[in-house]
């Protein structure tokens, strides 16, 4: 059975980006779908100057700040949602430099289009962005009529619309981080989105890489975990594995428990134990 498959690669939010769309005569659509992420890498990012660096600024400052970046406040609602949603354990506003200070000293309008803070703080984002942007990039593909795509953003930030080419599900085997060769889980997606967030591996290295932060004492989160977690939007399971890896164990199986999306938590703090064994799992 011959595919016609079209891929787009990039760099984009301090990673690598694939595009993979089956099916012919959407060259067009692939470009808007590129456009579609880097407008939110734009958006969102603090490494430049940015509507978000200029929020943070005058979050610093003390000032009320107005947002006229639509991309910048979509984002914005998603991660009110995100943190109810999380019971405050994903928390953009958290930062080792700003004792005490989280989301819940924002006062955000999506309304009038403004935003200000209680006290001085700054927004990273971090690997929401990620999932966010594939949901935009998603979104402009399945109105286009694409029935067939898989995008990803990194390792650990994945998105697929409709059924793989071949018809069926998506299937993933998530690596573990430590041990080469071991695979934690084995998942199909279909139309859903992926996120694998860890405190251990190669990826927890990288010098601009934030660290994890429990909002509830301010402690910095060093065991040993693991986080998969699927959903149909891919900020929002970006926002759920990264809330499992700062949660303690009873808030962990809360949000396990939580949902219909498949999540899962595993202990990684014995490297040789079969990974049946250290893995706390929900499925639906």
């Amino acid at each position: 059975m011959s595919v016609v498959a079209q891929v787009e690669r990039f760099v984009a939010m301090g990673t690598r980006i694939e595009l993979h769309l089956f099916g012919s005569g959407f060259a067009d659509v692939l470009v808007a779908a590129r456009r579609a992420i880097e407008s939110v890498d734009d958006a969102l990012t603090i490494h430049r100057p940015s509507p978000t660096t200029a929020v943070n600024d005058g979050l610093l400052a003390g000032r009320d700040v107005a947002i006229d970046d639509p991309v910048l406040i979509e984002a914005l609602i998603a991660i009110q949602a995100v943190h109810a949603l999380t019971e405050g354990l994903f928390d953009p506003a958290i930062d080792h430099r700003f004792s005490g200070a989280g989301w819940g000293d924002v006062v955000f309008d999506s309304r009038m289009a403004r935003i200000a803070a209680t006290r001085p703080l700054a927004l990273d984002f971090g690997g929401f962005g990620k999932g966010f942007a594939l949901d935009r990039a998603c979104a402009v593909l399945r109105d286009a009529g694409v029935v067939s795509a898989c995008l990803s953003a990194g390792e650990s930030s994945i998105a697929v619309v409709g059924e793989h080419p071949l018809g069926g599900g998506w299937p993933f085997a998530i690596p573990h981080p430590l041990l080469e060769g071991a695979v934690l889980v084995e998942l199909e997606l279909l139309d859903e989105a992926l996120s694998i967030s860890t405190t251990v591996g190669a990826g927890t290295h990288a010098p601009e890489r934030a660290a994890m932060i429990r909002p509830s004492d301010g402690a910095i989160v060093t065991a040993a975990r693991c986080a998969v977690v699927v959903d149909r939007s891919g900020g929002t399971a970006e926002a759920l594995s990264t809330a499992l890896l700062v949660a303690d164990d009873d808030r962990a199986q809360l949000l396990l428990d939580g949902g219909p999306t498949r999540r899962f938590l595993y202990d990684l703090s014995q490297e040789a134990a079969p990974t049946v064994d250290v893995a706390r799992m929900h499925a639906a």
